[in-house]
């Protein structure tokens, strides 16, 4: 067998089209590469293009993958595959995907299937692979669709992967975000990307899970201020829903307090539109009751808050503070001496006090710089920790304003001047509290006025967003084959109907399994990597056990519930793709290693399959991993594992199981032993978990390992990391439902 190629005839502009010829026996085969180059750029005795071609190597690339697919599938092929006719379809399968890419440019993503469509608009913050995204344009209700705006993310492969699937795969024109959302300027950034677009439905998954009210200012993880900058997105784009997606362990962490301070940050965006019948209501206050009015101008100045982000709500901070500063000065000379104020260490906290909180501004972006030192360093159980949180600890507001607190109670004041300290120590409060804490600060006020009810209509006016209890969604509960329960929020802008649920599409006993998402990937050994799908002879594979292998594979409409007449089997939707012909124009499946080479379609690696490669593992780790599967389970192997030399520091091995679904895809795929097998999971194998498509392929590099992993988004942590496009499209598609 010899695989060459050569050049064929030149056309008018001395371009020669590079062909591949195939001889085996008596079969020999011509095949174009879809390539073509000048003569002088050709070298015939390497059989490859030369240096002085601009995309010699990308051509060269392609064109010894080319040799390598066709000698792998010649060494492996059974004899009846071997025909001049299936080795030419072949063959194709790989030039046709690549020729096509490189034909299109980024081409409108147009097509009937949007003509007299409804479209609402979203985007997908935190956005990672793309799960909310991936799973929102696959849902559609009656005449309703959605049109995906825009991404964010931090990472840049998260960027590379998000521009390779949607704007340069399925063509569409979204805009990707790459900046901490936590950043002075994102909101800024983001509104100018939308370029005067309005949004409809904001998704993403803030993390909360670091929160503790008893610990707020003992950790300072850099993740904690990261779900009330989503908040700042919500407030200002005033979507019509919001979905924020976090871990189970949320609703109880704390007995239940961080899932009651989410809602409650929630239910206090205000609409701006009805702010001023509140204002307007709180100064009619002052004109009817008796006491100081300065604590209720306080919150008059506190309230204004929420009208503001950035560079204006920092100069209302400073403008708060200011004046109680004045009244601080005001009440100096009446509870010390002069030379006191001048010596006093109590004096002096107080009065740099005011002017660290003046500098909130520089504070905070000091803060997020220490934060994001302390991370790069991993500072974590030594003995660096403890100082760097006492500097955080020092420039917190709410510490300074306890020292504040504290150096008055040192100060010792007359019982003549005890009332304005305190209303001054309630300003500073005042200052740092919630719109909840502040609607219950003035409720002294309103009952004085006998206005309660009335208050409790203007609140429930001003209130932008309904929200009831969240709600866990199991993954398995919409044809997802993952035991992965979230917890969703939905918020419901107050003129929208209420979500309160997303039903099931599949029953329990109906669920996807393990054996229905990945038995037809499972032509792959230890240590290689698989461009195209091969078929799986399960009679051969399963011998005895065969037709009970087989009872598995059930046939289900796209959102897994069953349909045994015209349905199709998981495998089939994961190949053919869940986006209902909604992309016409779709390029082939295609891989770039990074971003530079996104926009040079040469660079594009296309194949039919993508993804599909395995570790290759000594000897030691495979004998592992068969005692493991031969026993079921790592914790009953152990002993076993022991006896032979074969133990393992490693503290979890999951051995799924081919009838049932799999345990959470987290992003170490060490951690999962294949139900046949005795290796780890292919990212596409873990993509099929998640339920996305083999057409969404995952970009960049394919691993990491030890620190990296903090700063680096490989594949598998893009895979393990994703909202289940399944259980997404079964949120969009309900609010599809209610959306008007």
């Amino acid at each position: 067998m010899s695989v060459k190629f050569y050049l064929d005839k030149a056309d008018k502009r001395d371009c020669a089209p590079i062909h591949l010829v195939l001889r085996h026996k008596s079969v020999q085969i011509k095949v174009a590469t879809g390539e073509k180059v000048h003569k002088s750029e050709w070298d015939p005795q390497s059989q490859l293009v030369d240096e002085k071609h601009p995309h010699h190597k990308e051509i060269n690339r392609y064109l010894f993958f080319l040799k390598e697919q066709v000698i792998h599938f010649m060494d492996t092929a059974a004899p009846a595959q071997l025909t001049e006719k299936k080795l030419k379809v072949k063959i194709l399968s790989f030039v046709k995907g690549r020729k096509a890419n490189n034909d299109k440019t980024i081409l409108p993503a147009t097509s009937d299937f949007e003509k007299g469509k409804q479209k609402f608009t979203f985007l997908d913050l935190f956005a990672g692979a793309g799960g909310f995204s991936e799973g929102f344009l696959q849902a559609q209700f009656k005449d309703k669709i959605f049109d995906f705006l825009l991404a964010s993310d931090i990472n840049e492969n998260c960027e590379l992967t998000h521009l390779a699937r949607y704007n340069y795969q399925l063509g569409l024109d979204v805009a990707f975000l790459r900046q901490d959302i936590s950043e002075p300027g994102f909101l800024d950034n983001l509104v100018k990307s939308l370029d005067g677009k309005t949004v409809d439905v904001v998704c993403g998954g803030p993390p909360c899970q670091s929160f503790s009210l008893a610990g707020k200012r003992s950790k300072f993880d850099k993740k904690d201020e990261l779900f009330a900058h989503y908040l700042k997105v919500i407030r200002q784009l005033r979507p019509k829903y919001f979905v924020m997606e976090n871990v189970k362990g949320i609703l109880t962490k704390e007995r239940g307090k961080i899932k009651e301070m989410i809602l409650q940050e929630i239910r206090s965006i205000i609409d701006l539109n009805d702010f001023h019948i509140l204002l307007d209501f709180i100064k009619r206050l002052g004109k009817q009751t008796k006491k100081s009015t300065f604590l209720l101008n306080c919150y008059l100045d506190r309230l204004q808050f929420e009208t503001a982000i950035d560079k204006e709500l920092d100069e209302l901070k400073s403008k708060y503070i200011l004046l109680v500063e004045k009244k601080f000065k005001q009440l100096t000379p009446k509870i010390v001496s002069y030379k006191e104020s001048k010596t006093s260490i109590h004096i002096n906290t107080i009065r740099h006090g005011f002017k660290l909180l003046e500098r909130s501004r520089e504070l905070t972006a000091l803060k997020k710089r220490v934060i994001h030192e302390k991370s790069s360093s991993d500072l974590d159980n030594d003995l660096f920790v403890g100082d760097f949180n006492a500097f955080l600890t020092a420039i917190d507001p709410g510490y300074i304003i306890e020292r504040i607190q504290k150096a008055f109670q040192f100060l010792s004041p007359s019982k003549e001047y005890k009332a304005d300290v305190d209303e001054l120590l309630a300003s500073l409060k005042i200052y740092t509290t919630t719109f909840d804490d502040c609607m219950q600060g003035l409720k002294p006020y309103v009952k004085e006025a006998k206005a309660s009810r009335e208050f409790e209509q203007i609140l429930n006016q001003i209130r932008l967003y309904n929200i009831e209890e969240p709600f866990v969604a199991h993954a398995a509960d919409y044809g997802v084959p993952q035991n992965r329960e979230r917890v969703l929020f939905i918020g419901c802008r107050k003129d929208q109907s209420p979500v309160k649920e997303v039903p099931p599409t599949v029953s329990a006993k109906e669920r996807v399994t393990v054996f229905e998402a990945l038995h037809d990937l499972d032509f792959i050994n230890m240590g290689e990597e698989k461009f195209q799908y091969e078929e799986v002879d399960l009679k051969a594979k399963y011998n005895g056990s065969s037709k009970v292998m087989a009872a598995l594979l059930k046939k289900r409409d796209l959102d897994g519930s069953m349909n045994a007449k015209s349905g199709l089997s998981y495998s089939d939707w994961s190949k053919k793709g869940r986006l209902s012909g909604r992309f016409p124009h779709a390029k082939h499946p295609f891989f770039v290693k990074h971003a530079t080479e996104l926009s040079n379609i040469q660079s594009h690696f296309v194949a039919p399959l993508l993804n599909h490669k395995t570790s290759k593992q000594n000897s030691s780790v495979v004998k592992r991993l068969e005692v493991i599967l031969q026993e079921g389970d790592y914790d009953l192997a152990k002993k076993r594992l022991r006896t032979e030399g074969l133990a393992s520091d490693k503290r979890s091995y999951n051995v799924l199981k081919p009838n049932q679904q799999s345990p959470t895809v987290v992003t170490i795929p060490d951690d999962y032993i294949h139900y046949a097998s005795p290796r780890a999971l292919t990212v596409r194998e873990m993509a099929r978990l998640q339920s996305f498509d083999d057409s969404f392929v995952f970009q960049g590099k394919r691993a990491t390992g030890g620190i990296k992993r903090k700063m680096e988004v490989p594949q598998f942590t893009l895979v393990g990391n994703a909202v289940p496009p399944l259980l997404a499209r079964a949120v969009a598609q309900e609010i599809l439902k209610h959306i008007h």
